[in-house]
């Protein structure tokens, strides 16, 4: 393994009814999680998501109505997926702006608590895109000279992230061989919320929309206090809301 851990990564990849974070849902979750010895272990569970999936969502992954009838629902697995990457680090393709976040929303949508924060977050594609410009798909063959089989089959796709990240290592030595290392280089994301409805900028947060783009959130839910409610009844990721009920009560504890 090239691959230098001192704690397991958990490459997550999923499959869902859309790419809305706020109304989409996960319909397939494959985690394949490397252990600190290179062994891998692997969890894939089809996902009843409680909605009608769109024919054009099953035209990409192939996951019907019929086939996920029977299946649980996340709230159903939440506790079993949140213990499998309990302690890892996290990884995928384009997950610190999909993937992730969609978990998250999950988690809170079930009532179960999970946290990104303390987490390295490796989005392999990050390295791929500052090096080569190119889909999965294409970064499977270029870095491993394979064919991606079962595009966009969850379990596939993780498997598939994570051998590209093991070819990158060898192939760009700059980047080094550890979780911290590769963060380092691509610019770890200082997330507020993974919606990026706020940002950090010199260490304070933002608002990154609307007609208080770049204004303080603290200034604002002083001078504004009705934008927090605002915001709260709005059709905004439940994240992005429990981040802002957060800067809030921060707030209103230095008064």
């Amino acid at each position: 393994m090239k691959l230098n851990l001192t704690r397991p990564i958990a490459f997550i990849d999923l499959e869902t009814t859309g790419v809305n974070i706020s109304n989409d849902r996960i319909v397939e979750i494959a985690i394949v999680k490397i252990l600190t010895d290179g062994t891998r272990q692997v969890k894939r569970k089809l996902i009843n998501p409680q909605i009608p999936i769109p024919a054009g969502a099953s035209d990409v992954h192939g996951i019907t109505d019929d086939m996920v009838k029977d299946a649980p629902s996340f709230k159903q697995v939440a506790n079993e997926v949140k213990q499998f990457i309990e302690n890892c680090d996290l990884g995928g393709y384009n997950s610190n702006r999909f993937d992730i976040p969609m978990l998250i929303e999950e988690f809170l949508r079930a009532g179960v608590s999970f946290s990104a924060d303390g987490r390295k977050l490796v989005d392999v594609q990050k390295v791929f895109h500052m090096m080569e410009q190119r889909t999965l798909g294409a970064a499977y063959k270029f870095y491993c000279n394979k064919t991606l089989e079962d595009a966009h089959s969850a379990e596939a796709d993780a498997t598939a992230t994570w051998e590209v990240l093991e070819a990158q290592i060898e192939r760009y030595p700059q980047i080094g061989n550890t979780v911290e290392s590769i963060v380092k280089f691509t610019g770890e994301d200082d997330i507020v919320d993974f919606a990026r409805r706020f940002v950090k900028e010199n260490g304070v947060e933002v608002f990154n929309f609307g007609k208080h783009k770049g204004k303080p959130v603290v200034q604002v839910l002083k001078e504004e206090p009705q934008y927090y409610d605002w915001m709260m009844k709005g059709d905004f990721a439940m994240n992005t809301k429990q981040k802002l009920t957060e800067i809030l009560n921060r707030t209103l504890l230095k008064k």
